[in-house]
């Protein structure tokens, strides 16, 4: 019966992996972002860092491990998303701007509940 959560599950990770693969890789080799982050009030190492991170978290999604550490990873890529929002909120860039983060947010989130249900017999909201 755990068919379509699995499914389910496995179809939120990785669309968040490969968006954040995506904007790793764009990040690093589109000239575009340095303007992009300069304009949000970030300085350029931040972009740097901030891919590695990613693929590091969309490496880390994928890959069978235990314990913690893909309670951080979940974690660290919320704070991306909720910071990416309010960045281009206070930056006044359009709507979509500053809505297309939260959006990646919900997907996340189920991608994070979805994880624990099918992980943690203990869990439940």
């Amino acid at each position: 019966m755990k068919k379509y959560p699995k499914i389910v599950y496995w179809s939120a990770t990785v669309l968040i992996c490969v968006m954040m693969l995506f904007s790793s890789y764009s990040y690093l080799v589109n000239p575009d972002m340095d303007q992009a982050f300069t304009h949000l009030g970030f300085p350029d190492f931040f972009r740097i860092e901030l891919a590695i991170a990613k693929m590091i978290g969309a490496l880390l999604l994928l890959i069978r491990t235990k314990g913690w550490i893909k309670e951080w990873v979940y974690a660290g890529f919320s704070f991306t998303f909720i910071s990416a929002s309010l960045a281009h909120f206070m930056a006044g860039d359009p709507v979509g701007a500053w809505v297309a983060p939260l959006l990646f947010l919900g997907v996340l989130m189920l991608s994070y509940i979805l994880f624990k249900r099918l992980h943690d017999q203990n869990f439940s909201l």
